[in-house]
């Protein structure tokens, strides 16, 4: 017997969930047994809107399928929703039902991970027979049971590459100076720490590393700073966005405003601690904040981290056709000495609302720093450049004028 399926995106964007969309969309097309594949317009919102489109009608070959792959941002674009009332669990449930939907993907980080939680719970305790999968995404890598997730590696060596860039402009001048860079990354530094992969036999930047997993005393900063000032002319610093003092409280938090998660506002962190080196030492001080265009920077994105985005997705209807539901897909690594991933599942339970750092051993005894392991669990993942596709010297993405008219 036919049926549908329903595929969604939620939370911030990255340079590679569209590629996990576009596998979950060429599987589909590949199963007999699904009659069409709906995308929902704002995640979970758009079901509970019922604004949703087939995406076989969007989607009719293969090469929009690979322009798809490598396009960035959101093509079914965005929420920040959290599900709470008896009354939105129905509704989504009757959309399901209307469109004969029997399969729902749900791409995105800890927040959807929490949706798929309870819209599992949900269909379990209500005999509801349709299978939920979580495919995931962030570029903050700070989901549970997956080895890696997808979106990381190649925000990981956009940000190496701004750093080791920001280096070769640094250096020309012959001046002390001191350059702070703000790295996304509220409570786990997987970021800001992929920093250090800009260091090569030339280039020691940046020379300190900051980490939410670890206390920040502005006392050792300031002492760190202007003992490199002796040493050398020009010091790079990577801060995590999320950096907290021994009281667990933000350097940057704004005010105590949250979203529906329980997320605080942050902003300013580097220039922040620009103002404390102004006061401090006597040189040129700089402060950078890469704010969200580590997010999307398809132009230097990471083969791997695309075609292991576009995989997890086709492993998600395999997964959903055999039954599995409640789970997330993740990425296993057998070996660090041979990097050679496998895709598998894990209980939603044990992924949603928990946040993965750094291990305290990867981070140096000061604080500033990370280690040799660090460096070898995460070059693998920024290894070959996207295969992408140029109109008139600029990237060919596929058009995203539907979100803001809503329709395909």
């Amino acid at each position: 017997m036919n049926f549908n399926c329903i595929v969604a995106q939620s939370g911030g964007p990255t340079a590679a969930i569209n590629a996990s969309l576009s596998g979950v969309i060429s599987a589909c097309l590949e199963n007999n047994n699904i009659n069409t594949l709906y995308g929902s317009i704002n995640g979970i919102e758009g079901i509970l809107n019922d604004n949703i489109v087939s995406l076989y009608d969007t989607f009719k070959n293969q090469s929009d399928l690979d322009i798809l792959k490598n396009t960035p941002g959101m093509f079914l674009g965005s929420c920040r929703f959290k599900l709470s009332e008896e009354d939105q669990f129905k509704k989504i449930f009757n959309v399901f039902s209307t469109h004969n939907i029997k399969h729902f993907f749900y791409i995105g980080g800890n927040d959807s991970m929490d949706t798929v939680l309870k819209l599992s719970k949900y269909a379990k305790e209500n005999n509801e027979d349709v299978k939920i999968i979580g495919i995931p995404k962030t570029v903050d890598n700070d989901l549970f049971g997956t080895d890696h997730t997808p979106g990381f590696g190649s925000a990981a060596k956009f940000i190496a590459t701004t750093m080791l860039e920001i280096a070769h402009d640094t250096y020309i001048y012959n001046m002390k100076s001191v350059t702070i860079v703000e790295v996304m990354g509220r409570n786990a530094g997987w970021l800001t720490a992929a920093t250090a992969l800009a260091r090569n036999e030339y280039n020691s930047s940046p020379d300190l590393i900051y980490l939410p997993e670890v206390p920040f005393s502005t006392f050792n900063f300031l002492n760190d700073v202007k003992r490199l000032l002796k040493e050398k002319n020009n010091i790079i610093i990577a801060v995590s966005e999320g950096i907290k003092d021994e009281n667990g409280k933000y350097i940057s938090a704004s005010s105590s405003a949250e979203d529906q998660f329980g997320h605080t506002s942050l902003s300013g962190t580097a220039n922040k601690l620009e103002n404390l080196v102004k006061m401090a030492a006597n040189c040129k001080v700089r402060s950078i904040e890469l704010s969200v265009l580590q997010r999307s920077a398809m132009h230097n994105a990471s083969l791997t981290d695309i075609n292991e985005s576009f995989d997890v997705g086709v492993f998600a209807l395999e997964a959903a056709s055999k039954g599995a539901t409640g789970k997330m897909v993740t990425i296993n690594r057998p070996s660090t000495s041979d990097y050679n991933p496998t895709i598998g599942l894990v209980n939603i339970e044990d992924v949603a609302n928990k946040e993965k750092l750094i291990p305290r051993h990867w981070i140096n005894e000061r604080g500033n720093n990370v280690t040799d392991e660090f460096i070898e669990y995460i070059r693998p993942l920024i290894v070959g450049e996207a295969n992408i596709k140029y109109n008139n010297g600029l990237p060919l993405y596929m058009n995203i004028n539907h979100l803001s008219k809503n329709v395909i």
